[in-house]
Parts: C-alpha cells; structure tokens; sequence
C-alpha cells in the first residue's frame, strides 16, 4: 500500500502537535455526510471533503476510497438514521409508520433518495430495515411475494423524495409551470385540465396549502399502495384457501 505525505509520521505528529485532529475514516464520512446535507449527495467533490477534514485527496483514498466509495459509507449512515416501528405490528400499520420516516430521514440528505431508488439500499444498515419489513409482510402472508411488495413500497417512496429533491432544485422553473396550469382552471371544455387548474391556483394562492404539497403527495403514493398489496393479500389469501386439503 503506498504511503501518503499525510500519513507518515512526521506529519502525524505535526497534527497533533498544531492541535488538529486527526484523519480518521469516521471523521471522514461525519464530513461528507455533513456536505450532503448542505448541498446534496453529488454535489460535493473529493478535494472539497478534503478541504473539510484538512487533508489531501489522497488521504482520503487512502482512509476510505474513491469517492463512490465514500457515497456508499454515507448512504449507510443515511440508513442507519431509519427508525424501525415495533416489530410485532401488523404488517400495514408497521409501514404506515416507517414510510413517514423514510421520507423525513431521505429529505435530510438531498441525492440519497435517488441513489437508493437507482441502487437499492445495498448497505449494511439496510439489513436490519429489510429483515424486519420483509419479516412483517412474510407473516401477513404474502410469502414468496413479499420481497417484491417491499421494494415496490421502499422503490416508491425513493422515487417520490427524490422527485420532490430534484423540484426543489428548479422552483422557479415549477413556479412558472404552475401559473400556467392554473390558468386551466377555467376550460369547461377540458374538465381534467380544469379540476388541476382549480387544484394549482389553490396551491398558488396559498403558502402554507404549497409548503405540505409534496408531504401529501407522498402519502397519497404510498398509501395507493398499501391499498393495493392489500388487496393482492386478499386475492393470496382466497387462492390459498382454494389449495388447502379437503376444498
């Protein structure tokens, strides 16, 4: 392994000595979540995180890797922020209170949802996460179903933040977008366009109906979900009842 300038001992100890701490790969990752916060998962470069911890790129391939490499040990911190609901919840309400969470927790680091949504969750972290909400849907009986119903659910919600992240970057735009539906409002001869005109204008006309728009649509998306796996549940339910000796 080659040795780099920061590493060597002499310097090692110019730190300490200044009073710096030193380059750890905890401290490192504690930096680039810190940046991924502020301006988002891939907006931060290798040299800025540098910057951040006051050391060479090259101590931070070193301490970590390159820098998909350090995105990876950020999107585990990330995950490791996900609060699990009590595991012996029925397996709808352990989800509607884990997907508020996801949201809140995603919408912290702008770009994770993305890169979960592209990626999947393929961190440690996530173990715990999937075991348990795998586990849930296993027992309300969705059997060999229930990997597929648990990532449409996650997949959905990725997808949904990362939308809401990507707006947020273009409001302007949006806002410009939406005076022009509004004006919809009035075409009788185009009612779908008139009801998302009447329902645009509402949210133009008011800051605080604007600010929850995307908290509503999200719950709206997960909650359609959750009522489909439902009734997919049922139709596993009548056709397992059909196959049971003796029908």
């Amino acid at each position: 392994m080659p040795t780099f300038p920061e590493d060597a001992g002499s310097r090692s100890r110019s730190r300490v000595a200044s009073g710096r701490p030193a380059v750890t790969k905890e401290r490192i990752v504690d930096a680039a979540l810190e940046l991924s916060a502020e301006s988002g998962l891939e907006n931060w470069t290798l040299r800025q995180l540098a910057a951040a911890v006051d050391a060479y790129p090259a101590v931070v391939y070193h301490h970590v890797g390159d820098r998909d490499t350090v995105v990876v040990a950020v999107l585990d911190r990330v995950v490791g922020e996900l609060t699990l609901p009590d595991e012996t919840l029925p397996w709808r309400a352990w989800f509607d209170e884990f997907l508020p969470t996801v949201r809140s927790v995603l919408r912290r680091y702008p770009g994770s949802a993305r890169r979960l949504a592209l990626f999947g969750p393929s961190v440690a972290a996530a173990v715990p996460t999937m075991n348990t909400g795998i586990g849930r849907l296993l027992a309300a009986g969705f059997g060999a179903e229930a990997p597929f119903a648990y990532n449409l659910l996650l997949a959905t919600a990725c997808q949904f933040v990362a939308m809401e992240d990507d707006r947020e970057g273009a409001m302007a735009l949006q806002l410009d977008r939406s005076e022009g539906y509004a004006a919809y409002r009035t075409r009788e001869d185009l009612p779908g366009m008139a009801v998302l005109g009447e329902s645009i204008a509402a949210l133009v006309a008011d800051p605080d109906l604007a600010a929850g728009y995307y908290e509503r649509l999200y719950a709206y998306a997960v909650e359609r979900c959750l009522d489909g796996l439902e009734q997919r549940l049922a139709q596993l339910k009548a056709l397992e009842s059909l196959t049971e000796p003796g029908q």
